[in-house]
């Protein structure tokens, strides 16, 4: 028997009898101290990994899944499911616990040639003694597996598939590898499968938010086909989300880029992009509550921005000089929330920039990757916040695409802030930009998480936020 049909009887098997009951290796104790010194080496490079400078200490089982037996064949791959906590020094009290991460790991008794990229080494002991641990989603059997899991939906263990329409057979698998804090498979130009890698409890927004667009016939963002969780004793993990693939549809950022190399204006795209923005936030706002940002909320807020802004100030001092001036920004808030004047919450993108749109061949702009910030707490993510903060991060996207550009090209920059503005003004019926304080707060705060970030990862860009810093703290315009 061939391998293909060996696993696709495995399948089969544990499909139609084992769906229903929890299933763990055997000897599951034995199980992660026996993988251990092989995930110290392998985790900590992965890109997906967000401790990155910080050493590994150790790991906890979460929980445990054969999603593919592996004894089902002498030598055909065995797929383990992992949920596993990583331990490292100076975790922060909302995680003291350790990162919870999602690892989908192949095992074979012989690794073929063209996966050898996707190695993790030889288990030395333990249950898996003397088979090869590799990263399963390289492997296409394993790829058309958790297909057929999504086609086939029910429980597994603690891990639930669910869908909300058909899901198509035979679709030839392949890894994206762009994806920094998740990873992708794309099945024939179709579909496209998120895999969550670090996982918290509650419901991922990026499943929460396409599922409720869906409800609202918002046909901006590509409604969620299927998906797949685990149970845990507090609320369950969003892990995956099997999405239709927009084929041939271009990032803003690239598009963008594009634009300023060709020396073209790029206000038609603005234009449409603020439209866009602005529809999806109309049907976020039929679809889930609206409460209004009062006294408390407004205070809560700016204090996070405050806090937000002493620490990047301490970690980079370049920032110091422009503290007061950007507190002012803040405090403007403070002040017009303190006076009974307060704004509209809702769910929003949390994240949006450039490189989280995408244009089709026909124009059609598409808003994607609803997960917020990851760095920032799952509750937070998923709390009201005021619709400019969607606008800011774009805003700002326009003003990274400019300095991008050899030479600068600030009045490109200015005009597509405008046209955006002007397109969302149209479809919304009113214009971010008249609620000046909150949206240069929102833009303020978003260049202090820029300042941050580059410092720490891409020190060559750290000018690009440090300009709108500079910019922003000379007060409005």
């Amino acid at each position: 028997m061939s391998e293909a049909a060996s696993t696709r009887v495995a399948l089969a098997k544990s499909t139609t009898s084992r769906t229903t009951t929890r299933r763990h290796p055997a000897s599951t104790t034995a199980l992660l101290p026996s993988l251990a010194p092989l995930l110290h080496e392998w985790v900590p490079r992965q890109r997906w990994f967000a401790g990155k400078g910080q050493p590994v200490t150790g790991f906890s089982l979460v929980a445990a899944t054969e999603i593919l037996p592996l004894d089902a064949t002498a030598t055909g791959p065995g797929l383990l499911h992992l949920l596993v906590r990583v331990h490292q020094p100076g975790s922060t009290a909302a995680h003291a616990q350790g990162d919870c991460y999602q690892l989908l790991l192949g095992v074979r008794t012989a690794l073929p040639q063209r996966l050898a990229g996707a190695r993790i080494g030889l288990v030395a002991e333990g249950p898996l003694a003397g088979r090869t641990l590799y990263e399963g989603l390289h492997d296409p059997r394993v790829a058309d597996l958790l297909l057929e899991r999504f086609r086939n939906p029910g429980s597994l263990g603690p891990l639930r598939f669910d869908r909300a329409g058909p899901v198509p057979a035979g679709l030839a698998p392949r890894v994206l590898d762009t994806e920094q804090s998740n990873s992708s498979l794309v099945y024939g130009d179709a579909l496209i499968l998120k895999i969550f890698r670090r996982v918290f409890p509650g419901t991922n927004p990026d499943l929460e938010l396409p599922l409720a667009l869906g409800r609202e016939g918002c046909g901006r963002v590509p409604a969620p086909v299927a998906w797949f969780e685990a149970a845990t004793e507090q609320e369950p993990l969003t892990l995956g989300v099997l999405q239709p693939f927009l084929r041939g549809a271009q990032d803003g950022w690239q598009l963008a880029l594009a634009a300023l190399a060709a020396g073209r204006d790029f206000l038609p795209e603005a234009h449409a992009l603020g439209r866009a923005t602005a529809e999806v936030h109309t049907a976020l706002a039929a679809a889930l509550p609206t409460p209004p940002l009062a006294h408390d909320r407004t205070r809560h807020l700016v204090a996070g921005m405050v806090e937000r802004l002493e620490a990047a100030a301490r970690a980079v001092p370049a920032l110091v000089p422009y503290v007061p001036g950007l507190r002012t920004a803040f405090d403007a808030v403070a002040a017009l929330g303190g006076t009974g004047s307060g704004w509209d919450a809702q769910r929003v993108h949390g994240d949006l920039h450039l490189g989280q749109t995408l244009r089709g061949d026909d124009g059609f702009w598409s808003l994607i990757d609803f997960e917020g910030e990851p760095a920032r707490p799952l509750p937070e993510r998923r709390s009201p916040q005021p619709t400019v903060r969607d606008v800011a991060g774009m805003l700002r996207s326009f003003d990274y695409a400019a300095r991008s550009h050899h030479p600068w090209n600030p009045e490109w920059a200015a005009r597509c802030r405008t046209a955006y503005c002007e397109g969302y003004a149209r479809a919304a019926g009113s214009d971010p930009r008249d609620a000046p304080e909150l949206l240069r707060a929102h833009e303020t705060d978003k260049a202090v998480y820029e300042v941050l970030y580059e410092a720490r990862h891409r020190p060559d860009w750290l000018p690009v936020p440090m300009a709108a810093i500079q910019r922003l703290a000379a007060g409005p315009a």
